[in-house]
Order: C-alpha cells, then sequence, then structure tokens
C-alpha cells in the first residue's frame, strides 16, 4: 500500500497505527496521499507525526493511536519547546492536529488529543531571511559570466527571483512555454503555493536576461521542457533535467562567493531583497502583495526590511 501513496521509500507505518488496524493504516496513508498536496508541507508531517507517535509507544507507553490522549501531545509538546524554536514546534502541533482531525472523521479515533493542548507563544513581526541591497543584487547579476549556458540560465534565475518576487518552488517549476510575449512584452507564467497560478510582465533587465538564455540556450523549440535545467557533466551544455532547489541554492551561494558577497543569502532571500526595493521606491503594500501573490498584506510586511536602514543611520548616530 506505501508504494501507492506520495511517501519516501524508506517510511516504516507507525506501530501505533498499525495496532489500530487496517481501516486504521489505510486513512493514515491517506491523510499524506490525498490531504496534503504540498510535498514540502508532506515531507514536514510526516516527519513531525512520526517522531510523536514513535515518542508515544516507547517513552508514555501507548499501545494503539485510538488511546492517544492530551497529556501524551501536551507533555510531547513541553519537551520539544525545550529543543526546539517555537515555529518548529507550532508546526509539528499542528500536522498533529490535522492528522487526529483526519483519523476522527474517518472514524478511527472518537476525539482529537491534540485540539485542546496550546503551543508556544510566538510573534512574528518581521522575517529573519538575509536580504542583499540593491547594490549588491545589482553586483551579483554583473558579476556572472554570461558567456555560457551555466552563467546564462544562472543570471536568468536569480533575475527571475530578483524582479518578479517568484519563489524558488515557482521558478524552477516553469517550463520554457511560461515565458511568453503579450502586448509586445515579455511575460512570465508562476505557479505559486496552492497551486495558484500567477503572471507578470517582465522588468526591462529581467527580459533581456531571459531572452539571452533562451536564445543562446536553444530552448524555444522545447516548449513543453523545464526552462532551467541541469548542465551536462564534462558538456557544459544543459540535459533536460529540471534543476532542483538544493542546486539551486549551491548555486547562489557559489555565485555570492565569486562576486565577493559576505550575506548568507539563500533562495529565498531575493524575494525580501526586491519586496523591500520595491517598497522604497514609492510601490505600495496592495501592489506588492499582488505581485508576490500574498493573499494578505500582513504577509507581505514580514519581507518588509526599510526599517533596518532607518535603525542602522540611528546606531551610528552614537558619537564613540
Amino acid at each position: 500500500m506505501n508504494s501507492l501513496a506520495p511517501l519516501p521509500s524508506t517510511f516504516v507505518c507507525p506501530t501505533l497505527i498499525a495496532a489500530a488496524g487496517d481501516r486504521a493504516r489505510l486513512r493514515f496513508l491517506e491523510f499524506f496521499a490525498s490531504n496534503i498536496r504540498n510535498r514540502h508541507t508532506r515531507r514536514a508531517y510526516i516527519r513531525a507525526v512520526t517522531e510523536f507517535l514513535d515518542w508515544c509507544a516507547v517513552v508514555a507507553g501507548v499501545t494503539s493511536v485510538i488511546d492517544v490522549e492530551p497529556l501524551h501531545v501536551a507533555v510531547w509538546i513541553e519537551d520539544k519547546t525545550r529543543q526546539r524554536s517555537a515555529p518548529t514546534v507550532k508546526q509539528h502541533l499542528a500536522a498533529i492536529r490535522h492528522l487526529f482531525d483526519w483519523l476522527v472523521t474517518g472514524q478511527i479515533v472518537a476525539v482529537n488529543p491534540a485540539s485542546s493542548v496550546r503551543g508556544p507563544s510566538h510573534v512574528i513581526k518581521t522575517g529573519k531571511t538575509p536580504i542583499l541591497d540593491a547594490a549588491e543584487t545589482r553586483h551579483l547579476l554583473a558579476n556572472i559570466d554570461a558567456s555560457t549556458h551555466a552563467g546564462l540560465r544562472d543570471r536568468a534565475l536569480i533575475a527571475l527571483m530578483v524582479y518578479s518576487f517568484a519563489r524558488i518552488g515557482a521558478a524552477l517549476g516553469m517550463k520554457v512555454e511560461d515565458v511568453y510575449t503579450q502586448n509586445r512584452r515579455l511575460w512570465v507564467r508562476l505557479r505559486e503555493k496552492g497551486g495558484k497560478r500567477h503572471e507578470m510582465p517582465c522588468h526591462h533587465n529581467l527580459e533581456d536576461y531571459l531572452v539571452a538564455y533562451l536564445d543562446h540556450a536553444n530552448l524555444r523549440d522545447d516548449p513543453k521542457g523545464p526552462l532551467f535545467r541541469t548542465m551536462g557533466r564534462g558538456t557544459r551544455k544543459l540535459t533536460d533535467t529540471p534543476l532542483v532547489q538544493a542546486n539551486a541554492h549551491a548555486m547562489i551561494q557559489r555565485r555570492m562567493a565569486e562576486a565577493g558577497i559576505a550575506t548568507k543569502a539563500g533562495n529565498h532571500s531575493f524575494r525580501a531583497t526586491d519586496i523591500t526595493s520595491y517598497l522604497k521606491n514609492g510601490g505600495s503594500l496592495e501592489k506588492a502583495a499582488a505581485m508576490a501573490s500574498h493573499s494578505s498584506t500582513r504577509t507581505t510586511q514580514l519581507y518588509d526590511r526599510r526599517h533596518e536602514e532607518m535603525t542602522l543611520d540611528e546606531v551610528e548616530k552614537i558619537g564613540i
């Protein structure tokens, strides 16, 4: 049955689930297969609920998922709060709540033992992702050697994240046909979180970088193929295999080092960089939210780092 579900090949059904019978086991697998569509969320939830259920079996002595009680959840969350960050613990609690909600509706358990358990308090007013300033970003793009397919690809990918507010997952999920012309202007089509289709016109710099990449890498004849691809070993040519996030992160670290930029930026840094730059240049928060495909401006505000520059200016007034 595991082979029918989008679970890791190494996944083993927790003993507490297996002890509750075949219906419980099937319902558990269905929770990940049909209820959670995002693979990153699925992976995180598998890790959280497996860790909790294993703890219940080994430490708390619970013999079946039917016997899990609110006290078990509360003790486990309290223990995790001393070991992990508040956001991580809240995510783990959310995974347990959602799983037991699913088991309740499937009539596997009578009540959700996690529904009454409170997680650690966590208030966030600004994001913690490191960002680059505008000068660093321009320097990074200008420093990339555009005489090779790898350089053209890397410059286009970074520019896409910079000028379209794109998440790395949406950027790497693009096909060649997702770069298209409309009203004499180049546009990009992104598929963001939750399957939301998001289309944006290209900034003139991004248009130049994408056109150069498409033309020199001869990608226009493969509209259904991935836009950003891996490089063949020893060939210096693009393959038909899409670039993955881990490789994109390694590429960004390499390009940052080559440009002499010390900021510890990653894939997500460019999203905060360009939102901050847009707002500094008079852009509205509402438009920034729409361009970033955010459902709420409150999320967009987490990416706004203009106040950090104000704080630095104030610190420099200390005359010692």
